[in-house]
């Protein structure tokens, strides 16, 4: 299913307002990402000043969320809308709250980046939080693809990565301890890794959420404390009755004569 099957009404209007709040969730998932980068490319360069730049974003962000959920609430009392439209605005207002807390996440990197700036960096000049962040950084851009798109097998496979990053946030956090274990002069760094891991894992979580509500707009399932291969079966194993019962599509030709196979 693609955007434009969910925006087809004999009222303009109505098409007009869907395509105005989906078109505003990708600007604000847009400002998003750009928040995201620069919060992490503050860990990076070591510049202090990215601070500042991160929470300007992250006021915009604040205000597009209430916007956007102004739009979605007039909507509903205006239009009374159903099925998969429905679906699509609770979609919606549920996206730009971890949209919106992703941003906060952000602002967070980017305060503690601002610490990390002032000690002395590792050799490894941070590697493993470079790639981390760098998974978590292409699991938003794809979440917010996918709902551009309505895309629900993208979801599916950028939900399934969030694993990954589970598996890179422990890998970190069993080592930071192992650091302070062992050489106390690195606590003050080794926290503030873990506090900077810990972020990034969230904003992981979020862009999974983003990627299950693009589920149920589409299929109407709700995926959420489901396994992921329990529930993509389970939808394959329905689309695949539903086709049996609707039998083989028969070609007629002009004539209302079935057409040779």
């Amino acid at each position: 299913m693609n955007a434009e099957g969910l925006t087809h009404h004999t009222s303009s209007r109505f098409n007009e307002d869907l395509e105005r709040i989906r078109a505003s969730v990708l600007e604000m998932g847009g400002l998003v990402e750009r928040q995201l980068h620069d919060a992490l490319g503050g860990i990076d360069s070591g510049d202090a000043h990215v601070v500042v730049a991160v929470a300007q974003q992250e006021l915009r962000i604040n205000q597009m969320e209430r916007s956007i959920d102004e739009d979605c609430s007039r909507v509903l009392a205006t239009r009374s809308p159903a099925a998969t439209d429905l679906r699509l605005l609770i979609a919606v207002l549920k996206t730009i709250t971890d949209l919106e807390r992703i941003g906060d996440e952000g602002e967070k990197i980017a305060t503690i980046a601002a610490h990390m700036a002032a000690s002395e960096r590792p050799r490894s000049r941070y590697r493993e939080l470079r790639h981390i962040g760098a998974l978590v950084s292409t699991m938003v851009r794809d979440a917010l693809d996918a709902f551009a798109r309505l895309d629900a097998d993208l979801a599916f496979k950028v939900a399934r990565r969030d694993r990954t990053v589970d598996e890179e946030y422990e890998a970190i956090h069993r080592q930071c301890i192992t650091f302070m274990m062992e050489d106390p002069r690195t606590i003050r760094r080794a926290l503030d890794t873990m506090w900077v891991v810990r972020a990034i894992e969230r904003i992981g979580d979020h862009a999974k959420n983003i990627c299950e509500y693009v589920i149920y707009t589409v299929h109407g399932k709700d995926v959420r404390h489901t396994r992921l291969e329990d529930a993509e079966r389970e939808l394959r194993l329905a689309a695949a009755e539903a086709a049996a019962v609707a039998g083989p599509v028969i070609e007629l030709s002009p004539a209302g004569n079935k057409l040779p196979s």
